[in-house]
């Protein structure tokens, strides 16, 4: 059997035999329109939390929103800093991992149609004592939902070494 596609309609080709002249006779059987493409769940993703930065260590704790209006399954939101993480190893909280220098990812569980994840609590290193580092936070896998409006799911963060909250 051989498929031919063409246009906006499929036809299936399938040859039945041959006559005495030898032309191939065929049947071709319409499979009608190709189906149309469902469009990809919507999702609209923030962060909402703080960082403080207290001697060369960044705690931070976030929470992440889906304003919808689709439910998302699973995302994983990138946290990078503009100053690299200390070498030496860092624990992290279940569902995080060190992905670079400067970054890392982690999961935020399901998000249901506007509604809030779990809290996220981390606390890393960074290399030498910065007084002041900046912190990005934007989405980078949301389970093949699309956010429509991509500005509200990425923030930058400037975190002085004070020891004061700074919230986003």
């Amino acid at each position: 059997m051989v498929v031919a596609v063409g246009g906006r309609r499929r036809a299936r080709v399938l040859a039945l035999g041959w006559v005495a002249a030898a032309v191939p006779v065929v049947v071709a059987l319409a499979a009608g329109p190709a189906r149309a493409q469902e469009p990809a769940p919507g999702a609209g993703l923030t962060y909402h939390g703080y960082a403080a930065l207290d001697g060369g260590r960044v705690d931070v704790r976030l929470t992440p929103r889906n304003h919808g209006p689709s439910a998302v399954p699973d995302a994983t939101v990138r946290l990078r800093w503009s100053v690299p993480l200390a070498r030496r190893a860092q624990p992290l909280p279940p569902g995080c991992a060190r992905t670079g220098e400067r970054d890392v990812m982690c999961r935020t569980g399901a998000l249901d149609a506007d509604g809030w994840g779990g809290e996220l609590v981390l606390g890393v290193w960074l290399r030498g004592r910065p007084a002041e580092v900046t912190l990005d936070i934007a989405t980078v896998w949301a389970a093949g939902a699309v956010d429509r409006d991509r500005g509200n799911d990425r923030q930058r963060l400037l975190v002085l070494d004070t020891g004061d909250t700074y919230s986003f």
